[in-house]
This record gives structure tokens, sequence and C-alpha cells, in this order.
């Protein structure tokens, strides 16, 4: 890859504990990983399909963990999926020029920063009932740009499903959890039709981020909860946005 080794390992280092809060949260990572390849100046022929790659492990296992809690709605994750499984496909297909590809995933990372230092509790209120078009059109929107810049979405989905008062933390990322796995999948299905391959040294990043995915989705689902993580992920988030952005 034209990485140092001591770069590397720092990276190597690194990965986990991201995958470890997100997976908490019901999160693939993807914008976190993506923030770390950013940082660490990886390649961006490398970055997209790498990180769709790894949201799939970790969503996931979030996914897995939260369902076994019982926090998983079946009629809130849907209308979502329905029309972004395709859309992530065609974001898949897309290449977009270097330059433009940080642009955006700089942009969208600001969302992720804003779920990290932006949190209301939402334990006393009154939930509402799924507006089925709403959420069709929210997800193509959503899955297209999952496609396009290699995350899952989570990071735009759970801010809306809790802003629109859909669904509850909890089942807002067990939807979510669901909801990455799917556009990752179809995202990543997209880039190989496009011709885009793996490098092997996906698979040392693969089991690196399972090992904190198992243990931040285990006890994400059972109110675990440290914002001082939270707030260094959200250091990273920052530094890697105003890289992309500025730099």
């Amino acid at each position: 890859m034209g990485i140092e080794t001591s770069i590397w390992i720092v990276f190597l280092l690194i990965l986990p504990v991201v995958s470890f809060l997100y997976a908490s949260v019901g999160h693939g990572g993807a914008s976190g990983y993506l923030a770390l390849m950013a940082l660490f100046s990886f390649p961006n022929t490398m970055m997209k399909q790498t990180a769709l790659l790894l949201n799939l492990f970790v969503a996931g296992i979030a996914f897995y963990h939260y369902y076994k809690a019982g926090h998983f709605k079946k009629e809130l994750f849907v209308p979502f999926a329905i029309s972004s499984i395709p859309a992530a496909f065609i974001g898949g297909t897309i290449t977009v020029e270097p330059l433009l590809y940080k642009k955006i995933l700089g942009f969208l990372l600001l969302f992720a920063i804003a779920r990290i230092f932006w949190k209301r509790t939402h334990k006393h209120r009154e939930l509402k009932t799924v507006k089925f078009l709403q959420a069709l059109i929210l997800g193509l929107m959503v899955g297209f740009f999952s496609g396009l810049i290699g995350i899952g979405g989570g990071i735009i989905l759970t801010p809306i499903i809790l802003l629109l008062h859909w669904g509850n933390m909890k089942e807002a990322a067990a939807v979510s959890a669901l909801f990455i796995w799917v556009n990752s999948f179809s995202g990543l299905l997209g880039q190989f039709s496009s011709g885009v391959t793996l490098l092997p040294v996906a698979g040392i990043m693969v089991f690196i981020a399972v090992l904190g995915g198992l243990a931040g989705g285990y006890l994400g689902s059972r109110k675990w909860n440290n914002r001082i993580l939270e707030y260094c992920l959200g250091v990273v988030l920052v530094s890697a946005s105003m890289k992309l952005l500025f730099f």
C-alpha cells in the first residue's frame, strides 16, 4: 500500500476502538474507518470498498446483539430498506473523482460528529407512526450516498429516526445496524460489478475490527455508555473531516 510499517501498526491499534464504539450504538463504523484511512493517507482506490467490507462484519455483529435484546422493529426497517438497497447498488457502481470524493466524505463525517457531541434523552416522548412514503424517499437518498461514498448510512438514518420520533435510541440503533448491513452489501456488489477488487490487507483489517465490534455490540445493546471514549472518537472524526474539507 505504500504505508510505513509503524504507521500501519498504529492504524491497527486504533481500528478496534473505532469498531467497538460504533458497534455499541448499532453502527458499522464506515465513517470512522474512512476517517482513519484519510488521516493515515490511505489511497482512495482502497478506501470505499474496504469500509463497506468492514461494515458488513461489524454492523452484522451489532444487529445480532440488538436483535437478541429485543430492540428491532421490522415495520420501521422495511420502508427504508426497500428503496435504499437498489440505490446503494447504483451508488456503488459510480466512481467519484478523488477530490470531490474527499469533500463529500468530509461533509458526511459532520453527521457522525454531530451524533457524538449532540445527544438528547428520548426516554419520555411519544413515538409516532412511520410514514411509509416519507421513509421510502429518505431511504432512497441515504442508500445512494451510502454506496457512492462507502458508508452504510447509519450516521444519517439514526438521527432521522430520532428526530421524526419513529423510534427510541435502542430501536434506532437496531434498525440502523441492519440498514447498514444491507446497504453495505448492496454497495459492495455495485463496486465489484464495476471491476473494483479488495486488497489482501482487508482481511487483517476485518479480523481486527471484528474483535472490537463483538465487545461493542454486546455492551451497547445492554445499556453500556462511555462518553469519554466517544469524545476521543469525535476528535478523530473532526480531524479527518477538517483534513478532507480544507487540506
